[in-house]
């Protein structure tokens, strides 16, 4: 587990005074294994709170599928079974996020969000959190502060919700400073035609074959034009807005199954693009996987190799398509 201060719901206050690092990621550690629990609740949580979710379930029985098999082609020898249950739930609270977008789009870097469950094998224990609300934004770089206001507020019935379906303790991690780069950020220059909305299309899918190609999954997509529209909600300040949920499976395995399942409230990796009205550019915009380096102690040399890796190879990725790195 990450290097952590323990803050129990009863204690928060006490400790309210005492200087502390930066929040990172934040767990209810509940008794025994709650995770098809929470999976059953969850498919409630937008009708009761207002957060949609995407699912993405067992993903430790897809690691054992892929690499636990010994006559497969992608067989780890070091292959070993850590996780009775890993789940990435992708969240989002589409009509207080509203606003928000439409004046600090950077804000989708986290939109969707994960609130993430697992348990290890040799604990009697579920972890379900998500990064600290706080560290988003001073990730993404929003500093209006009452956008950050309206943003963090967002998570307290969340946190309430968790607490009050699953109970347990509350563990906070910390760190000390965000990387040098905490964002990846892009624009792509294009003449803009009649119907926008081929063209968007036709970008998307080059944009999924790119990647793809380099084994990556989409793995989950949100367009908040169509979200809006469906809610009835304006949002003329864009022509398009949407958010892809990325994985490198090998990569998320290398992490996940081997010590660091906590790393995953980071995971996907969400990468938003806009145009803005009338506008001939695609922005981009992803926090760079040195986040996860930084706000989650990682000091496996191994690992933050792979976190290296992962971002040089997505800003290339992008760049082969036509992007300029801002």
């Amino acid at each position: 587990m990450i290097n952590k201060i323990i803050k129990s719901t009863v204690a928060l206050s006490l400790v309210a005074t005492v200087a502390f690092g930066a929040d990172g990621a934040r767990f209810n550690v509940i008794n025994g294994d709650v995770s098809e629990k929470y999976a059953h609740l969850i498919d409630s949580i937008e009708d009761s709170i207002g957060f949609s979710v995407s699912k993405n379930e067992n993903i430790n029985d897809a690691y054992a599928k892929k690499y636990g098999d010994k006559a497969g082609p992608n067989y780890d020898k070091d292959w070993t079974i850590t996780l009775d249950s890993l789940g990435f739930y992708s969240m989002s609270n589409d009509a207080k996020l509203n606003s928000i977008l439409k004046t600090n789009p950077e804000v989708a870097g986290f939109a969707p969000f994960n609130l993430l469950s697992y348990k290890k094998v040799n604990e009697d224990r579920t972890f379900i959190g998500h990064l600290s609300p706080e560290t988003m934004l001073n990730i993404v770089g929003t500093k209006d502060e009452a956008v950050r206001k309206d943003f963090i507020a967002m998570f307290n019935p969340l946190d309430k919700w968790v607490q009050d379906n699953l109970g347990g303790k509350v563990e906070v991690g910390t760190f000390d400073v965000l990387p040098a780069k905490p964002m990846m950020n892009f624009e792509i220059p294009f003449d803009r035609p009649e119907e926008l909305e081929e063209f968007v299309e036709e970008f998307q899918e080059n944009f999924e074959g790119a990647f793809e190609d380099k084994k990556y999954i989409i793995a989950g997509y949100k367009d908040f034009k169509e979200a809006y529209a469906d809610l009835e909600m304006p949002f003329e300040e864009y022509d398009a807005f949407f958010v892809y949920s990325l994985c490198h499976f090998t990569f998320s395995y290398n992490v996940f199954n081997k010590g660091r399942p906590d790393n995953g409230v980071f995971a996907p990796c969400s990468m938003y693009m806009y145009i803005k009205k009338d506008s001939n550019t695609i922005v981009v915009g992803m926090p760079t996987l040195a986040n996860w380096v930084s706000v989650m102690n990682i000091t496996n040399p191994a690992k933050v190799e792979w976190t290296k890796k992962i971002d040089a190879e997505i800003i290339s990725i992008m760049k082969e398509i036509g992007a300029k790195e801002i």
